[in-house]
């Protein structure tokens, strides 16, 4: 069984969600256990579900909020989605425009994250 665009955007869904409740299991939730994160793209990879939780805490830990941007495109295995980071950095309020792109497998969950933004990307909120 092949995963659809439904399950894709119910999942990315769930993320964003969890992710706003501080719901560190239910952002994990969504990954498969072999699953590899890279955010932003062009650093190391996160392998697997353990390194990706440890990655989710810190954002979490920060209180940074998530907002979708924009609809949810999916294609064949893949979904994309703008949104928007908000967070607290050293007591200054930002904003970081994202484009998020995951890699679903047949079970619908998520196998590959590539996170997609920079510097300029990031600005005062």
């Amino acid at each position: 069984m092949s995963v659809t665009a439904a399950d894709q955007i119910q999942a990315v869904e769930a993320y964003i969600a969890a992710y706003g409740r501080g719901d560190l299991e239910g952002v994990v939730a969504v990954f498969a256990d072999n699953a590899t994160a890279e955010d932003p793209v062009g650093s190391p990879p996160l392998v697997g579900k353990t390194a990706i939780r440890d990655f989710m805490a810190v954002g979490i830990s920060m209180g940074a909020q998530l907002t979708l941007e924009g609809p949810i495109r999916c294609a064949g295995d893949y979904a994309a989605f703008p949104f928007v980071v908000t967070l607290d950095i050293e007591g200054q309020a930002m904003r970081i425009e994202v484009i998020d792109i995951f890699k679903f497998d047949d079970e619908g969950k998520v196998v590959e994250m590539r996170a997609f933004f920079g510097p300029e990307n990031m600005k005062p909120a």
